[in-house]
């Protein structure tokens, strides 16, 4: 897990491949006039979902993971906290490989919280429960193959 602000996400671009389309495409968009929904970066490899949703709390976000796939989340009008915990501590839950995820029922290790200034990079080995607010939010997910 990364958790830094936008100005430094270029700094980051050397992890994947497909991190600089990132960089290059937020330049170009700007991520809180886009629709909510998909937006193809480069087909399934890369897209942006820009999602809202409504409050929520600690026991209401289920820690997460994907295995096909790398989320660099982007609050674009609230903080949001989000719970983390290393898949390595975390039992075998089932897999949903049509939707690449996995859900699990334990209570996270740690929560931190992510502004609008920041993001967050989770990759596979991540277990992650975002999307706790106690306030409506919109923010960008980017989904990057791993």
């Amino acid at each position: 897990m990364i958790l830094d602000t936008i100005d430094n996400l270029q700094l980051y671009a050397d992890i994947n491949p497909l991190f600089g389309e990132v960089v290059r495409f937020m330049k170009e968009n700007d991520l809180s006039t886009l629709a909510t929904g998909r937006h193809d970066i480069m087909g399934d490899d890369l897209y942006v979902n820009i999602a809202e949703a409504s409050p929520r709390t600690r026991e209401e976000a289920k820690l997460e993971s994907h295995r096909k796939m790398i989320d660099i989340q982007i609050p674009l009008t609230a903080s949001e906290e989000m719970g983390y915990t290393p898949l390595c501590d975390l039992p075998e839950a089932p897999y949903d490989e049509g939707k690449d995820i996995a859900f699990y029922n334990e209570t996270p290790q740690s929560y931190f919280e992510v502004t609008p200034k920041q993001f967050v990079i989770f990759f596979p080995h991540d277990g992650h429960a975002p999307a706790i607010s106690p306030r409506p939010w919109r923010k960008a997910i980017f989904k990057v193959k791993a």
